[in-house]
Order: C-alpha cells, then structure tokens, then sequence
C-alpha cells in the first residue's frame, strides 16, 4: 500500500499540479457529509450521516485497491469483468432477485445494502472497451473490430439499464462509450450515425414510458407544474434563491423539512446551497472543475493506449455525472435521478467514485508521459 502510494507521489516531481486533485476529493467528500448531516435531519433514527461514514471508509479501502492492483491484470480479466456485470444487470431484472424501488430494478439486496449493479457495469464497460481498442493499436483499421465489437458492447450494457428502466444511466453509458470511440480515432460518419439510431431508440423508449414522458412535458412548463410533476425542481430552485449570498447556516435550512424530495441523495446540491450560500456552491463547482482540468492535462500525456482509454472513461464518468446532477437540479435538464459524486448519500456511488478515481491515479502512476499531441488525435478523424 504504502509502495504504490510513494510510486503515485512519485509523479509529482513531473506534475505537481497532481497534488490539487486529492486535495479536492478531501474537499467535496467533507462538504458532502456536512451537507447530508443538515439534508438528513427530516429523517429521524435514519442515521444517513454514520453510514455514509462507514461507506465512506469502504470506498477508501476499493479505490486505494484499484490504484494498487495491476492494470495488465484488469486488462487481462477484462472479458470476464464485462460478462459478469451484464450478468449482475440480467440479474437485477428477475424479480426475486433485483429490487424494485419506484418503478425501476436497479438494486439487488445484499441483506444489509442494497447493491446498485450499473455502478460495476460502468467499470465493465471503460475496462472492456479500452482493453478491446487497444489491442488492435498499431494494427490497420478494419470496421469489424475497431467500431462494431466496441459498439455491441456498449449497446449490450444500454439495453439492459433502459429495461431496469433507468434512462439517465443509458445516456451516460452511450455518452462515455461513444466519447472513448471518438478517442480511439473511429471516423466520425460511423459515430454520427450510431448516435443518431440510439437518440431515436431512447426517444421511443420515452415516448412510451408515461412517467419519463411527463417528466419532459413538466420540463417545459416548471411554473404551471410546479405543485405537480415540476415540484421537486421547483423547491430545489427556492432553496438556491433563499440561499443567497451568505446562506442560511448549516442546519438552518429549510427545504431538507419535508419540502424537497430526496433532498439528501439526488437534490443535495440545492441544500449546500441554501445553508452555505453562492461562494460555497461556487467552490464546490470549481473543485469539480479542477479535477477534470487537471486529469485531463495528464491523460494527453499518457502514451499508452490502454491506460489513456481507461483514464478517459473514468474521468468522463465522473465528470459526465456531476454535469447531469448539476443541470438537473438547476433546472436545465429535465427530472433525473442521478447523484452529485462525492456528495450525495449512496454507498454504491460513492465507492464507484473512489474506485474511478483510483483507477485514474493507477494509470498516472504506470503510464510513461509525453508531451500532448492533440493534433494526432484529431487527425485521426480527418
């Protein structure tokens, strides 16, 4: 343990800007438990707060194992990772054995959690594309191997997270697939109409699902909603605006008291902001965004195929979700429920986040660096 965590400091000395990106995962991860412990008041004898803790030490444990482990060992099982997550997103479909919450089987209880199986799938899927790119770097291009393998890959997992049904998680899956495409270099007249048959297929799967399809109608009327299918977004919209400039104080908010629904999961930015104000919700924005900054500016440095693929998809998962969350709850995206890593209550995402963000140190630590070359990878679609 200690070795790898010398091997990753090692990286400083080349990049010392590295040291910003643990410093705002300590940031948000404190900022969260000292959201959940106002969000999670309404909840009395819920005791949100001590197992987020307990979460929070289990999701240090697994992402200080995924920058430990071998990455030509997860590149070797990569197959086997891939078979069993969709087996696990099978799974959750049986009614005995996934649990229904709301409408969707996203869950398979475990006796003391629940289990959210998508968040394995999202390592499945970064760990099997990459792995199923890169072996074929440096070899001629061909249509079977360097886009419809991946593609069937990706749409394997889409299918069985739009069954559950969870259309936010489809998006973000054929989102970050697709942008790991865009990366290997596949033209962009295969992806242009990949993407244009999966926007159709989800607009179907919308159209005929009235709870998704009230949502995106209550979307575009929030006022006239509001005490309908726009109320959640409403109250998370009154808590930006009482929160002000100062903010309410640290449990002294009010929309956590039975106002604002999963006030402590999906809708908890809007709580941060009502109870620490514009500069605190700015801070938080702005740590999220130095993270992708900065892992970004490495991740062009990475000469390896493979662990250049697998540090995009981590981030772009990470990155990708917070984005969602964010725009939800700011009401420029319609009503999904998605949670703000790092800060939201939820054991599974919480221990996927540490997991993908050791998994993007793990590649910085093994990845020999050079000097970015955009224009290579933009080329490559030319």
């Amino acid at each position: 343990m200690w070795k790898v965590l010398g091997e990753y400091c090692s990286c400083f000395n080349g990049s010392r800007k590295l040291f910003a990106i643990p410093i705002c995962v300590t940031f948000l991860t404190v900022l969260g438990l000292l959201t959940l412990s106002s969000a999670s008041l309404s909840f009395v004898g819920s005791n949100y707060l001590l197992r987020q803790c307990v979460w929070l030490v289990i999701a240090i444990f697994t992402g200080a194992a995924a920058m430990a482990i071998p990455l030509d060992f997860l590149r070797s099982h990569s197959r086997q990772i891939a078979i069993g997550a969709l087996v696990l997103c099978v799974a959750v479909l049986i009614p005995k054995i996934g649990l229904s919450i709301n409408g969707s089987r996203r869950w398979i209880n475990l006796c003391f959690f629940h289990f959210q199986v998508s968040e394995l799938a999202k390592i499945a899927l970064v760990l099997r594309l990459a792995d199923c790119i890169a072996e074929r770097d440096g070899m001629e291009w061909n249509l079977l191997e360097g886009f419809v393998k991946p593609v069937l890959t990706i749409a394997a997992f889409s299918a069985l997270l739009i069954l559950e049904p969870d259309y936010g998680s489809t998006l973000l899956f054929l989102f970050v697939g697709f942008a790991i495409l865009f990366l290997s270099g596949v033209p962009l007249r295969h992806l242009a109409a990949c993407i244009s048959i999966a926007a159709v297929t989800v607009a179907i799967f919308i159209a005929l699902n009235p709870v998704r399809l009230s949502r995106i109608l209550s979307f575009l009327d929030i006022e006239s909603t509001k005490l309908t299918g726009s109320y959640q977004l409403w109250q998370g919209l009154i808590g930006f605006q009482s929160g002000g400039l100062h903010g309410l104080g640290l449990g002294n908010g009010r929309q956590q008291l039975f106002y604002l629904p999963e006030a402590h999961t999906d809708f908890i930015f809007p709580v941060f902001a009502e109870e620490l104000g514009y500069p605190f919700a700015a801070a938080a924005i702005l740590a999220y965004i130095v993270i992708f900054m900065i892992s970004w500016s490495e991740i062009c440095r990475i000469s390896d195929p493979f662990l250049f693929l697998v540090a995009n998809g981590a981030l772009l998962f990470i990155v990708a979700q917070t984005a969602i969350n964010l725009a939800v709850v700011m009401g420029l995206f319609p009503t999904k429920g998605m949670a703000l890593p790092l800060i939201s209550y939820g054991g599974s995402n919480l221990v996927l986040i540490f997991t993908l963000l050791g998994l993007l140190c793990n590649c910085f630590r093994t990845a020999h660096f050079q000097k970015p070359n955009l224009e290579d990878l933009i080329g490559k679609h030319l």
